[in-house]
């Protein structure tokens, strides 16, 4: 718009007066539908204002009408009580006359029969008598008393049902004003969105009227080339060049101060914002939100490298735990095994036998029908009888010679029992990687194996006090299969698994709280859109306004120049 206007500045002709007067009525148009639509929003608002007031009325009567109604259920209550007092008392006299009545009757009959002077006087029967019918007379006052006060507050009752009434009257017709506001209110919605499309009717036009000014600047080019070939208006060109070029520092300067007024206006927005808001939603600006995005990506991507490390670290570590855990008790049966190992004096040669040497004998030849069972079955049937143990050591007692002879059958054994363990720890670790539902028996398994390992090496102990060459290979043969074969008991094995679990939980822990920081990114993003937009809105209203302020010097302009050059013009021809 403002290079057609510089356009228009260079050469003006006598159309372009009608078409800047049709634009300035249709602004002035526009402000005037401004000024109705802010007047009808102020008109809804206090509407708004007084429905509000007469909600409020309307809750403060119907409480004071349920009230009212409470306070009539009680007087109503004690009316009825009244009335039943009444009736007692109205009963009471009517016994009360009756019985006076039969006194009466009674004093008539006594004079009637008194002929005798031993006769008890009439006087001293009436004189109670009398005294009772004068209290009678006295409660019969107080209960008409009583009466009269109830027809009062009867009375009073009435008059508040009557003032209730009346408040229930004004209540229904301050419900029908408020009806009348609210259908007043929705007409002037109705009015409110004509004149809105008034005004996009009127943008429409003023977007013509552009279009119509712009056509209008093409046919002024064409001018200008048709006076530049002619060359008449040489001089007048160079003077409206210079004015062009004072009108262009002006709208420069004008320019610096719209930069100035955006500036200024994005701060009263990031302050007007912020004043409604908390610490952590208050607006902040584009650079130091893209600074602090970065920092958090950076400490995400650390925290992120941390955790890996860390998961390495806890594998190596709950490695070595459980290669530890395992020396550690193997070396603890050991020592057990080996404080209980009694000291028989009847050998030959004065060495310690074991006890359970017919004892391990037992389980490896037990052991050698475990093969053949299934993996599910239960595996502590290993382990012998205290009855199997009592006639191993009567036999270990009296035949102490097979025993020496059964020494060199080791080797064999020892061989059978190896392959057992073997199976056993395959079995073991199917039955793990299947399901954990054998956790239990697979235990009792490792920790029989344990035990029988350790016999081994009591037993080879023992053996190699009474033979020192062939016992040694056996034992060290032993040995390293035991080192080789690096049995991991259920117990081991659930630990691992609930150091495994725990680890996860922390992993999931820490990827909530990263996805919980990504959606407050996000959050933020959102903000700055929205943000965003409100000062692109703001900026194209402030374009606006100082396009039109421009508008109207720029014409008023054009209007002394065109009167000029008219002048002058008309000097030359004079001349």
């Amino acid at each position: 718009m403002s290079a057609a206007l510089e356009k228009v500045v260079g050469v003006v002709d006598a159309h372009s007066d009608p078409v800047v007067l049709e634009l300035n009525r249709l602004h002035n148009q526009l402000k005037e539908k401004d000024r109705q639509l802010g007047a009808a929003q102020t008109e809804i608002k206090a509407l708004k204002a007084t429905e509000l007031f007469k909600d409020k009325a309307l809750e403060e009567d119907a409480s004071e009408l349920e009230k009212l109604g409470d306070k009539l259920r009680l007087t109503e209550n004690l009316l009825e009580q009244k009335n039943l007092d009444m009736k007692k008392l109205s009963t009471d006299k009517k016994e009360a006359l009756a019985a006076q009545y039969a006194a009466e009757a009674t004093l008539r009959r006594v004079y009637a029969d008194q002929k005798d002077d031993d006769f008890v006087p009439v006087q001293a029967i009436i004189a109670p008598l009398e005294a009772d019918i004068k209290m009678h007379k006295n409660e019969i006052a107080a209960l008409q008393e009583d009466k009269r006060a109830m027809e009062r507050l009867n009375k009073s009752k009435e008059a508040a049902l009557v003032e209730a009434e009346r408040t229930l009257k004004s209540a229904l017709e301050r419900a029908l004003i408020v009806e009348e506001v609210q259908n007043h209110n929705f007409e002037l919605r109705r009015q409110i969105e004509i004149s809105q499309e008034e005004n996009k009717i009127l943008d429409k036009t003023n977007r013509q009227k552009v279009s119509e000014v712009e056509k209008l600047s093409q046919t002024i080019k064409e001018l200008e080339e048709e006076i530049l070939a002619a060359g008449e208006a040489a001089n007048a060109i160079r003077d409206y060049q210079r004015q062009i070029s004072q009108l262009q520092e002006e709208k420069r300067t004008l320019e610096r101060e719209l930069a100035r007024i955006k500036v200024s206006a994005s701060r009263v927005a990031s302050v007007v914002a912020n004043e409604w808001k908390e610490e952590n939603d208050k607006v902040m600006p584009v650079k130091q939100w893209l600074e602090e995005r970065k920092l958090l990506q950076a400490e995400m991507q650390r925290l992120k490298d941390k955790l890996v490390i860390s998961e390495k670290t806890s594998k190596a570590e709950a490695q070595l735990k459980d290669k530890l855990k395992l020396r550690l008790k193997t070396l603890e049966d050991t020592l057990k095994y080996a404080s209980n190992l009694p000291v028989n004096p009847s050998t030959d040669g004065g060495s310690s036998k074991p006890e359970k040497t017919n004892n391990l004998f037992g389980i490896l030849s037990s052991n050698a029908g475990l093969e053949k069972r299934s993996n599910s079955q239960p595996r502590v049937s290993i382990v012998r009888s205290p009855d199997d143990k009592s006639s191993a050591e009567k036999i270990n007692n009296n035949n102490f010679a097979e025993k020496v002879k059964e020494t060199s059958t080791i080797k064999k054994k020892h061989a059978s029992q190896n392959l057992l363990r073997k199976r056993l720890w395959t079995n073991q670790n199917k039955v793990i990687d299947n399901s954990e539902k054998e956790n239990k028996d697979v235990q009792e398994n490792s920790v029989v194996d344990v035990i029988i390992s350790d016999d081994n090496e009591i037993q080879e102990s023992g053996n190699i006090k009474r033979k020192s060459g062939d016992n040694q290979d056996a034992k060290s043969t032993a040995r390293a299969n035991t080192e080789n074969a690096d049995v991991v008991s259920g117990f081991l094995y659930d630990r691992l698994q609930k150091e495994v679990l725990s680890l996860r939980k922390s992993c999931e822990a820490k990827d909530s709280n990263l996805n919980a920081k990504d959606e407050g990114i996000k959050m933020l993003n959102k903000k700055i859109e929205t943000l965003t937009k409100a000062l692109e809105t703001e900026y194209k209203k402030i374009k606006r306004e100082a396009a039109m302020k421009e508008k109207s010097p720029i014409s008023t302009k054009v209007d002394d120049k065109i009167s000029n050059t008219n002048s002058s013009k008309r000097a030359k021809k004079s001349s």
